[in-house]
C-alpha cells in the first residue's frame, strides 16, 4: 500500500509538470498569436503615405535610365492597347475622330512601341495623375501637338469622375474669338493640362487656332513675348514646330504684322534658325529651369507618296492599315535638314547649362502609314466633285487618329517627366 501512494505521488508529480509544460506553450503560442494580429492590425490601420511621399517614391520609369526609347520596333499587342476607347474620350475632335468618320477597321489602334534595349511600364493612369499632382503641363505648337494634347487628354480622363474634370477654351482679352489656350483641369490631382496655339513659336499671321489658312507665311521675328508670356508658369513645357515650315520661303517682319510693308523673303531653312535662336534665348533667359522641364518634340512622318513603300507615285495613306516592316523606313517628305537645325539648337542651349530634351518620335512615326485619318475625318468645309471623285486628294496623312499613334508619344514623353519629378 505505501508503496502505491508513493507510485501515485510521483504520477501526480510528473503529470504536473507535463501540464505546466502544456500550459506554457499554450500561452506562449497565445501571445505569439495575438502579438502577430496586433503588428497586422497596425499595418492595416497605418497612415497612407501622402501624396508628396507617393511622388517622391522610385518609380517604375527608373528602370528605363540609359534606354534609348526611340530606338525600336510596332509590336501588334491587342490586350493592351488601346489606352482607351474612342466613344469613350469627349475631347476627340472631328479631326482625329477617325471611327465616327467611317474608319471600319481598328488594328491600327492596338500596336505597341517595344524599344530595344527595355520595355515601357504598364500605362497606369492613376498613378500618372498621382505623380502629376499640383502640376502644370503645357503643350505649345500646331495641330499635331494639339493632337499628341488630345491624347493625353484622353488617356487620363477615363479615371476622373464626372464633375471633377473640366475642358474650357481661354479667350484672348483683345481677340474675342481668337482662343490661343484649351486647359484641361483635373480637380481632385490640382494637374492641369493645356494647350497653347503658336505654330511657328512667334507671332505670325497664322496665329488665330481656326482662321489661319494663308497662302503665304509672315512671321514677325522679334515678337515672341506676345506668346511667351503665357508660358511661364508651367512646370512642364511641352514644344513642337514644324509643318508650318514647310512652304520654301518666308516673309520675315521686323515692323508689326499691322505694318507689313517692310519685310524681306528668306527660305524656309535659314527663317527656322532664326526663329528657333529667338526661341531658344527666350528659353534661356525667361524659364526657370528648377522649376520646369522643357522638351521639345520632333517632326513627324508625312505619309503623301505611296511610291516611297512600294506603292503607285498617285497613292498614299488613303485605305493603309497595316504599318510599315522595314527596318529604318524613311519617308521622302520629312526634312532632315529642319531636324538638324532643331538639334543644333538643342545642343547650344545644353551647352549654355539648359537641357531641353527631343523627344525623337521621328524614326517611330515613319513605320504608321495606317495611323492617320485620311478620309476618315470632319471637314469643316464642303468638299468639292473633284476631290471626291479622288478621295486621295483629300486625304489627312499628317495627323493621326485617336486611340493611335499620339498615345504611344505620350508614354514615351511620361517617362522623361516622371523620372524628372524626384
Amino acid at each position: 500500500m505505501e508503496k502505491k501512494k508513493r507510485l501515485v505521488k510521483i504520477w501526480d508529480v510528473k503529470h504536473m509538470f507535463e501540464s505546466s509544460l502544456i500550459i506554457f506553450f499554450i500561452i506562449g503560442a497565445l501571445t505569439t498569436t495575438a502579438v502577430y494580429y496586433v503588428n497586422t492590425d497596425e499595418q492595416y490601420t497605418s497612415t497612407p503615405a501622402s501624396p508628396a511621399t507617393v511622388a517622391h517614391s522610385p518609380s517604375v520609369y527608373d528602370s528605363l535610365e540609359g534606354c534609348d526609347l526611340f530606338s525600336g520596333k510596332w509590336v501588334h499587342d491587342n490586350d493592351t492597347y488601346p489606352l482607351y476607347k474612342e466613344q469613350e474620350c469627349p475631347y476627340i475632335p472631328g479631326e482625329f475622330a477617325c471611327g465616327q468618320y467611317g474608319r471600319m477597321d481598328s488594328k491600327y489602334q492596338q500596336w505597341r512601341w517595344q524599344p530595344h534595349d527595355c520595355s515601357l511600364p504598364r500605362f497606369d493612369a492613376k498613378q500618372v495623375l498621382e505623380k502629376l499632382r499640383g502640376k502644370r503641363i503645357m503643350f505649345v505648337g500646331d495641330s499635331v501637338n494639339r493632337n499628341q494634347w488630345v491624347s493625353i487628354v484622353c488617356m487620363l480622363q477615363a479615371v476622373i469622375p464626372p464633375g471633377r474634370k473640366k475642358m474650357h477654351k481661354i479667350q484672348e482679352v483683345k481677340q474675342v474669338q481668337d482662343v490661343s489656350l484649351l486647359t484641361f483641369k483635373a480637380f481632385d490631382y490640382d494637374v492641369s493640362i493645356d494647350f497653347y496655339w503658336a505654330p511657328l513659336l512667334v507671332e505670325s499671321n497664322a496665329d488665330h487656332p481656326t482662321k489661319h489658312k494663308r497662302t503665304d507665311r509672315i512671321v514677325h521675328i522679334h515678337s515672341i513675348e506676345k506668346h511667351a508670356k503665357n508660358w511661364v508658369n508651367a512646370d512642364v513645357l511641352v514644344f513642337n514646330s514644324y509643318l508650318w515650315w514647310g512652304t520654301p520661303t518666308l516673309k520675315i517682319l521686323y515692323d508689326s504684322l499691322e505694318d507689313s510693308t517692310k519685310y524681306n523673303v528668306v527660305t524656309n531653312h535659314r527663317a527656322y534658325r532664326m526663329v528657333l535662336r529667338i526661341w531658344s534665348k527666350w528659353v534661356r533667359t525667361h524659364i526657370n529651369h528648377a522649376r520646369t522641364q522643357s522638351y521639345f518634340m520632333s517632326m513627324t512622318a508625312t505619309h503623301h507618296k505611296g511610291i516611297d513603300w512600294g506603292m503607285q507615285d498617285n497613292e498614299n495613306c488613303l485605305n493603309e492599315t497595316e504599318p510599315v516592316t522595314k527596318e529604318h523606313f524613311w519617308e521622302s517628305g520629312s526634312d532632315l535638314k529642319m531636324m538638324k537645325t532643331l538639334e543644333l539648337t538643342l545642343n547650344n542651349l545644353k551647352e549654355r547649362g539648359v537641357d531641353v530634351k527631343m523627344m525623337n518620335i521621328t524614326q517611330l512615326t515613319q513605320y504608321r502609314k495606317d495611323g492617320h485619318p485620311s478620309i476618315h475625318r470632319l471637314f469643316y468645309s464642303t468638299l468639292k466633285a473633284k476631290q471626291l471623285s479622288n478621295p486621295s486628294r483629300y486625304a489627312d496623312c499628317t495627323h493621326w487618329c485617336l486611340p493611335g499613334v499620339p498615345d504611344i508619344w505620350n508614354e514615351l514623353l511620361l517617362a522623361y517627366i516622371l523620372r524628372g519629378l524626384k
